[in-house]
């Protein structure tokens, strides 16, 4: 299956409520971590809501493989769409790796004051 196929039925699955099953897929196969910044950008909000929970259960049982998703949220934290910038500095809060927590940091100067008070939530003064 490609790439695009794949993460489209994640994206289906997440939408039809299949948490369980992507956690699964997530658990067998480490390297599905590096869509979760292709799939935060989803529009529908149950695949939205789905990946944050996802990224939830999956930091508690598994930190150090969570953190596979950081490369692919970091340039969202520059995207043109509030929302997006807001979904990835909350999953990067998330994963707590103190490397991403620090590049959340310029965006306490997000124009967004949703954006910024995400960002509060995750950064120790």
């Amino acid at each position: 299956m490609e790439r695009h196929q794949l993460r489209q039925m994640i994206a289906d699955y997440m939408e039809k409520g299949f948490l369980e099953n992507i956690i699964d897929m997530f658990k067998h196969d480490p390297s599905l971590y590096e869509m979760i910044g292709e799939l935060i950008k989803d529009e529908r909000m149950r695949v939205k809501l789905g990946i944050t929970a996802l990224m939830e259960e999956l930091a508690k049982e598994r930190p150090d493989e969570v953190k596979r998703a950081l490369p692919s949220l970091y340039p969202l934290l520059k995207d043109e769409d509030p929302t997006v910038r807001g979904d990835a500095a909350n999953l990067i809060g998330i994963i707590g790796e103190p490397e991403g927590i620090e590049k959340l940091r310029p965006l306490l100067k997000d124009e967004n004051p949703q954006v910024v008070e995400i960002v509060k939530e995750f950064l120790i003064y």
